[in-house]
């Protein structure tokens, strides 16, 4: 075979940047080589890959039809060398997790298997599930963990476990009600987390039609900040995880409030890239993370 595993690297990048001189500080090479190894690509596969559209390089349609194909192999080569240099119970696995699992699940089971198995290395990437998806897609992370429904073509996604989503406040006195009819609500100051948080699309999804009718009063990443801000403003409102607020709705500093109709059940998901090469040490860990999420998730709302 003439094309180089290097070749199909630096296109793969070039076609994701889209400029050969980032590509090539990524690789340690000049502008040149890279400028090169693409046109000796183009030679041997006798068709243009790219076209330049203002300062950058863009696949034409062979080069999107060629980046199809390959993308998924080079991911694989790197992952069977990734297993071949390491054994069932040694080696590096890059897992994301969004907020919330991030926070309140994941630090206690990697740190768990760490301790089983100390020649594993672990390492953690935190963003919210569209973050997390984004990462599984370009092969960033091996695994992740999300709060969300996703729908990727490149992912394949399955659920690790059930969450409670509540409505929370620091105002006793709107809490002191039984329940609540949704519209006497929406018109408080709702703090939420941002767009592409799974925490707050499932809540959107869950109100439906009345979602248009939020007044969101602030969006903030973590949840931890939420907290403290339903502190501060008063008859403010926000819908978390009830892992998140155990705690604060044990002491009193945070009261749930009931809304008549509604369910914020939700699930957590673990998502990997459909390519992605399934190493013995992924498997192992991905089953243990299963175990030990319906462990936590069981011991939480039995």
């Amino acid at each position: 075979m003439r094309i180089t595993l290097r070749q199909l690297e630096l296109f793969i990048e070039v076609a994701k940047i889209g400029h050969l001189t980032q590509v090539a500080k990524h690789f340690g090479l000049s502008q040149s080589a890279v400028s090169m190894s693409l046109k000796e690509l183009e030679s041997i596969l006798g068709c243009k890959l790219f076209e330049r559209v203002q300062k950058r390089l863009v696949l034409n349609e062979k080069g999107r039809a060629f980046f199809a194909e390959v993308e998924p192999l080079v991911y694989r080569l790197r992952d069977i060398e990734t297993e071949f240099m390491s054994q069932e119970n040694k080696g590096q696995l890059i897992i994301g997790a969004s907020t919330t699992i991030a926070d309140y699940i994941l630090p206690h089971i990697v740190c768990e298997y760490m301790e089983r198995y100390p020649e594993v290395k672990l390492q953690l990437r935190i963003g919210n599930t569209a973050e997390i998806t984004q990462k599984v897609e370009s092969g960033e992370v091996d695994v992740g963990y999300i709060e969300g429904e996703v729908n990727s073509p490149l992912c394949s996604t399955a659920t690790v476990g059930r969450d409670e989503l509540v409505v929370v406040t620091a105002d006793k006195e709107l809490a002191s009600k039984k329940e609540h009819f949704i519209d006497t609500l929406l018109g408080k100051k709702w703090i939420l987390r941002e767009e592409g948080s799974g925490t707050k699309s499932e809540f959107v999804k869950k109100l439906g039609k009345f979602a248009s009718e939020l007044n969101i009063y602030l969006e903030l990443r973590h949840t931890e900040a939420i907290k403290n801000v339903l502190k501060e403003v008063p008859g403010s409102l926000s819908c978390v995880s009830h892992i998140a607020v155990k705690k604060e709705l044990q002491e009193g500093s945070l009261y749930q409030i009931k809304i008549k109709g509604f369910d914020f059940g939700r699930e957590f998901y673990t998502i990997q890239h459909k390519n992605k090469y399934q190493s013995e040490l992924f498997k192992k860990f991905t089953l243990f993370a299963r175990s030990k999420f319906a462990q936590i998730l069981g011991e939480e709302y039995a």
